[in-house]
């Protein structure tokens, strides 16, 4: 076999396995919240986040002003993810605490030791213009 067929038959399982990891860190990020566990959630944000947000509870406190439908939800439900290069995005689905829908998208990012921390949270209302 080539090395390009091998490189095509892997590539999937990478990108699953990046998908399946994205997934894990936000997953923690978001028991961490149920938690209230400020070290936890702030330890799965990426290094950029954390120094913008140098104390654990103050990026919770972040979190709970500007993410409240993370923060706080019914629902929390994984949507697409895309993978392009060593990039994943994931889209997920919120229900609030008051039954309002959200569409969240997550963009990890990988570190140097090869794990992936989570460096965006894009948060829309459902249906709200881009």
């Amino acid at each position: 076999m080539s090395l390009a067929a091998l490189l095509c038959l892997t590539a999937p399982a990478l990108a699953a396995d990046d998908v399946a990891t994205a997934r894990a860190v936000i997953s923690s990020q978001v028991k961490a919240f149920g938690r209230d566990d400020a070290a936890a959630a702030c330890s799965c944000a990426a290094p950029a986040i954390r120094e913008m947000f140098p104390q654990a509870d103050i990026f919770m406190s972040m979190v709970q002003n500007s993410y409240a439908p993370v923060y706080r939800h019914r629902s929390f439900e994984f949507g697409e993810a895309r993978v392009a290069g060593d990039t994943v995005a994931q889209r997920v689905h919120i229900v609030d605490a008051n039954g309002e829908a959200w569409e969240a998208l997550y963009t990890p990012e990988r570190e140097a030791d090869g794990s992936l921390k989570i460096i965006g949270c894009g948060l829309l209302k459902t249906g709200q213009a881009v």
